[in-house]
């Protein structure tokens, strides 16, 4: 954490406890009031909500840019693969087998067969690769929200957040 939060923390606790002992007398409300007057903590506070805020609107920006890239990304690739078939396409249709330039050799060669799969279900076992069992944990929380046991799972203790608003 920030030194100086942690100092205005401190400060803070160091004040309410000193109201609390100087005026015992005094109520909740009465001593909130008068700590929100002396103690510059929530100044502190809103200034770094006002950083995280500006933090997740970096990464929202970011988010979106990353995206239009790899379309920008997967757009190229896909044009640069359409020439290439095409380049293909056209030498084996020249019989045109080998193209010699400066800057690249372009030679056509033959490809494998490709796998072609007609009926998966007719397709004996052993070619099958069994996958381990991978565990459903919505599943699971929903199961234990609801109220139910499972064997070898519990709701853990919540924490506390924050709640922050812009509109």
């Amino acid at each position: 954490m920030s030194t100086h939060l942690m100092r205005s923390l401190a400060a803070h606790e160091y004040l309410r406890s000193r109201l609390q002992s100087d005026f015992p007398e005094a109520d909740d409300a009465s001593l909130r009031d008068t700590l929100e007057g002396i103690s510059d903590l929530p100044e502190v506070v809103a200034t770094i909500l006002r950083s995280h805020l500006d933090d997740l609107s970096l990464a929202t920006a970011l988010r979106s840019r990353l995206t239009d890239m790899q379309e920008r990304l997967s757009r190229i690739a896909d044009r640069a693969e359409k020439k290439r078939a095409l380049v293909a396409s056209v030498m084996e249709r020249a019989d045109l087998r080998k193209i010699t330039d400066p800057e690249f050799t372009a030679s056509l060669r033959p490809t494998p067969p490709p796998l072609v799969v007609t009926a998966e279900s007719d397709i004996p076992s052993t070619y099958w690769k069994p996958q381990a069992p991978k565990l459903d944990r919505a599943a699971l929380l929903a199961v234990l929200k609801a109220g139910q046991s499972v064997p070898g799972a519990t709701l853990g203790n919540g924490g506390v957040t924050i709640a922050v608003r812009t509109r």
